[in-house]
């Protein structure tokens, strides 16, 4: 029994006692009704004897069905639900993977009366950590900047990974100065990661480049601005935000 808890999770198990429960209830009531009207046609009614069958009939036999049926429905809905998960989020950072965080964004952009911004943030000299340190390395320095954005953006940004050493990040309902305010904390949060490695100090950084837009916009347009000044923070020197307003 220890093994099949372990297979659900806390909320799953509340909902299959609760409708095993509330079906099992459901059944009797319909056990003693019909009993009542079947014993009604060849005699005066339901007697003592009757009424017990009726009650422990359907929860002898209803109740445990009812069980195994829902505990098999919940394993089912959580399965589906990891492999949702697992087709939306990018195996290494446990960010979104670029084709659900395009398809989020552009669902965003589709409602009426909406504003925000899309930060492009690229790791400087990646390669350069990859050549040094390996790639293993490099896959770990990537997750500690993903962990990093992830904190810095807080729970109502979307946060993909694009590919590569290349991150997205889109904030709903943040003007200008939030965007660039929210652009230059995922900066320094990058910055101070000490990432330190056979006793020898590797500094971190990003560039950074968005766009901010009000009214309607659409996914590759606002990508491909905030693109454009992600160069422009590189050609400016690299470990720096460049940002610009879209239509």
């Amino acid at each position: 029994m220890s093994r099949a808890r372990r297979t659900l999770s806390r909320p799953a198990w509340l909902r299959v006692y609760r409708l095993t429960g509330l079906l099992s209830a459901v059944s009797v009531v319909l056990s003693i009704i019909f009993t009542n009207l079947i014993m009604e046609t060849f005699s005066a009614g339901i007697n003592v004897p009757g009424l017990m069958v009726s009650i422990f009939t359907p929860l002898l036999l209803g109740t445990p069905l009812i069980g195994i049926i829902l505990y098999k429905q919940e394993q089912l809905r959580e399965a589906n639900s990891r492999l949702e998960r697992l087709a939306s989020t990018d195996w290494l950072t446990g960010c979104l993977n670029r084709g659900a965080f395009t398809a989020e964004v552009t669902r965003l952009l589709g409602q009426p009366r909406t504003y925000g911004a899309m930060l492009v943030v690229d790791v400087d000299h990646f390669k350069t950590v990859n050549d040094r340190l390996g790639h293993d390395r490099g896959d770990d320095v990537l997750k500690l900047i993903a962990e990093a954005l992830a904190r810095a953006v807080g729970a109502d940004a979307l946060l993909g990974r694009l590919g590569g050493e290349e991150f997205g990040i889109f904030l709903p309902q943040a003007d200008d100065k939030a965007a660039r305010k929210i652009a230059e904390t995922i900066r320094d949060a990058v910055a101070r990661i000490g990432l330190v490695f056979e006793g020898r100090s590797y500094p971190l950084s990003i560039s950074v480049g968005g766009a901010t837009f009000e009214g309607p916009s659409d996914f590759r347009s606002l990508y491909r601005l905030a693109d454009d000044f992600l160069y422009r923070a590189k050609a400016a020197g690299r470990d720096r935000v460049a940002l610009s307003s879209a239509a």
